[in-house]
């Protein structure tokens, strides 16, 4: 069985109710790049059949007029009706039996990561609940997923300030009591400054258990500024994962955009003295850092993560792509942070 093949039949389950067929509908979308009107258009009507009370759903259901009710269409209403029938809708079977591996070559990677160290939720910008989140990772088959929502500078992604991130951790520690033993990581995704300096309070990035530091301004700065200020925040003992070290894209509706310029042979050999891992960003649009980088910094002697980056459920599927690229430029398993253990990986990251 694969790892997609666990959401299509958790715990050898039967045919789905409505919300659940819906939400697969949204992840088998999300998974093989739909755009993103045809994802929330399932998301939205699991939302709106989920907060039915059980008398609600029974006189839908009773009478077939699902359309009456706002963010129920045609397509929703017929996915709807087949599950509250106890069958498998056409359209979700259809979704599952075109579904392809990703990343086939990296499959003997892929086994062996035990979870994920850079997953957003809707707390800023990703599209979905972190316990929705947080529920997929588990039935893919990790034994842990980090949650690291942007940091409060990056305000176009709803970016948490102190205060939030503080509330979030209240709603971690609760998940984690019902998902036990699958262990949600508390982290960040934290902004490195112009200076070099991370975009949180330090008091609070040491209490989390990961923190990715990424780049996401001033991204066309010449090289010795880019090289210096890298280089601050991987030294910074805070820091675990350097994000997405190049901030290129390849492809996708944002388009393309150029590597970031720096002295990558001093910024990973700082990753290697320092404990950071230079992580392997899983996303199709930036498949970083390129392959001429990789292995260099496997040359040097780094540590890595692979990552999805996912701000969707189905995207949390996406490590193929990074596992596809690790084996091809030589990167050792064993150096890969999350193919560790829980506790050794919160042991390194604690020391790093």
């Amino acid at each position: 069985m694969t790892d997609a093949d666990r959401i299509a039949e958790p715990d050898g389950a039967g045919a789905p109710g409505p919300v659940e067929a819906l939400r697969e509908i949204g992840f088998w979308l999300e998974r093989g790049r739909a755009q993103t009107h045809r994802v929330k258009a399932y998301r939205r009507a699991a939302e709106v059949v989920a907060g039915l009370s059980p008398d609600e759903l029974a006189t839908y259901q009773a009478a077939g007029i699902w359309q009456d009710l706002s963010g129920i269409g045609p397509k929703t209403a017929a996915v709807i009706t087949q599950a509250c029938a106890g069958q498998i809708p056409d359209y979700l079977a259809d979704l599952r039996r075109a579904a392809q591996p990703i990343g086939a070559p990296g499959k003997p990677l892929r086994q062996r990561l035990r979870g994920d160290l850079h997953t957003h939720s809707n707390w800023s910008d990703g599209g979905s609940p972190i316990e929705e989140m947080m529920g997929v990772a588990a039935a893919l088959g990790h034994e842990y997923c980090a949650l690291t929502d942007h940091s409060p500078r990056l305000t176009v992604a709803n970016g948490l300030s102190a205060e939030r991130l503080r509330r979030q951790l209240d709603v971690v520690a609760e998940l984690n009591e019902r998902f036990a033993p699958f262990r949600v990581l508390t982290g960040i995704e934290v902004d490195i400054l112009d200076d070099g300096a991370l975009d949180q309070e330090a008091d609070l990035l040491a209490e989390l258990d990961i923190v990715v530091a990424s780049v996401h301004s001033h991204l066309r700065a010449d090289s010795a500024t880019m090289t210096k200020r890298m280089v601050y925040a991987v030294a910074n003992p805070n820091v675990d994962v350097l994000g997405h070290c190049t901030g290129r894209l390849v492809a996708g509706v944002r388009g393309n955009r150029p590597e970031s310029t720096f002295d990558a042979e001093l910024v990973f050999e700082a990753c290697k003295k320092y404990g950071t891992a230079v992580e392997i960003n899983s996303r199709p649009e930036r498949l970083d850092p390129p392959s001429r980088l990789l292995r260099l910094a496997v040359e040097i002697g780094c540590h890595f993560a692979v990552d999805t980056d996912a701000h969707a459920p189905g995207q949390l599927d996406w490590q193929g792509y990074g596992c596809e690229r690790a084996v091809a430029n030589g990167v050792d398993p064993d150096r890969v942070i999350n193919t560790w253990p829980v506790d050794d990986l919160l042991a390194w990251t604690a020391g790093s």
